[in-house]
C-alpha cells in the first residue's frame, strides 16, 4: 500500500480536486501551449498560483503546470482532500461510465472515468441494486456506476501481474503528455506501471532511468518487469518501456503505430537505442 499513503500524504495539502475525467497540464497558462502531463478524475492537486482562468497547479508526483480553472473544484478552508477517507472505489476497468441513475439504459453517461480514478461512494444498496454503487463526484453530484468496473483495494502488483495489466493496455493510443487510459505517452505508461508496483517514480522518462527507487541491470541479465529506457545516450534518455520478457517490451509509442504495443530488442531501431536497463529495489 506505498503508493495510497503517498497519495493520502499529499492529498493533505492540496488546494482543489480535478473534476473532469481528465485535465491536461499545459506548459503556460494557454490552450495553445504544448501538453507536459495530465491530472485524471479525483486527483488532488495544490494550487500553486493562478492567472485569469488558468491555475498552476502540483500534482502528487510532484509535477507542476497549468490546468484550466473550469476543470477544478477549489476545496475550502478545513475541507478534506476528495477521495481521502471514507469509502473509496478506484476505476480498475480500463474506462469507466458513470450514470445519473443505477441503469446503464435509461440516459448516456454523465462521463467516462479513467482507470485509477479514485471516487467517494456514498451508499451501497444491499437489495436488488446490489451491483451498483452510488459515488459523490468531485464536483458534488451524484452517480452510479457498477461495482465490477471498481475495486476498493489497490495492493501493490508482482512483475506477472503488472506484465498481466500492462497486456490490457494494448492498442490504447499513445498521447503526447497522456497519463491516463484515454491515451499515454511513454514515460506516462511506465509511471502508471511502476505505481501499480507499490512504487512513486517521478513523470518523465530521464528522471525515471535515475530515480533512486531502480537499480542498474545488465541486458544480459534483464527479467520480465525490469524497465528499459531508449535515447542518443545516457544523457539523452527520451523513451521508456516494460520489459516481459522473450526479448520483448511492452511500451506507447508513435513507431510505426501510436499505441501501446509490444516490440522486440532484436529490432535494430530499438537496440540501437536502449541506453539503460533498470529494476525496482
Amino acid at each position: 500500500m506505498i503508493f495510497l499513503a503517498a497519495m493520502t500524504l499529499l492529498a493533505a495539502a492540496a488546494g482543489a480536486v480535478v473534476t473532469r475525467p481528465v485535465a491536461n497540464l499545459h506548459s503556460r497558462p494557454s490552450e495553445d501551449a504544448d501538453v507536459v502531463s495530465q491530472a485524471i478524475l479525483g486527483s488532488n492537486v495544490e494550487v500553486l498560483e493562478q492567472t485569469g482562468a488558468w491555475r498552476r497547479v502540483r500534482t502528487a508526483d510532484r509535477y507542476s503546470g497549468w490546468i484550466s480553472s473550469d476543470a477544478l473544484r477549489p476545496l475550502r478552508k478545513g475541507e478534506p482532500a476528495y477521495a481521502s477517507a471514507g469509502r473509496v472505489a478506484g476505476v480498475e476497468s480500463l474506462f469507466a461510465n458513470l450514470y445519473r441513475e443505477p441503469d446503464a439504459t435509461r440516459h448516456q453517461p454523465l462521463m467516462t472515468a479513467p482507470f485509477e480514478s479514485r471516487l467517494e461512494v456514498a451508499s451501497e444498496p444491499e437489495a436488488e441494486d446490489r451491483r451498483w454503487l452510488q459515488l459523490r463526484l468531485p464536483d458534488g453530484r451524484p452517480a452510479w456506476v457498477q461495482r465490477g468496473d471498481v475495486s476498493f483495494r489497490l495492493e501493490p502488483l508482482d512483475a506477472g501481474g503488472v506484465i498481466a495489466l500492462a497486456r490490457r493496455f494494448l492498442g490504447i493510443p499513445y498521447l503526447w503528455g497522456g497519463a491516463s487510459s484515454f491515451g499515454y505517452d511513454c514515460s506516462g505508461f511506465t509511471q502508471m506501471l511502476m505505481r501499480r508496483r507499490g512504487a512513486a517514480p517521478p513523470r518523465d522518462a530521464s528522471p525515471q532511468a535515475n530515480w533512486e527507487g531502480l537499480a542498474p541491470v545488465g541486458r544480459d541479465a534483464l527479467r520480465a518487469g525490469d524497465f528499459l529506457f531508449f535515447g542518443a545516450s545516457r544523457d539523452k534518455i527520451t523513451h521508456s518501456g516494460m520489459y516481459i520478457g522473450g526479448g520483448e517490451f511492452i511500451h506507447a509509442t508513435t513507431w510505426l503505430k501510436p499505441a501501446v504495443q509490444i516490440s522486440s530488442l532484436d529490432d535494430p531501431h530499438w537496440s540501437g537505442l536502449l541506453v539503460a536497463c533498470r529494476r525496482l529495489k
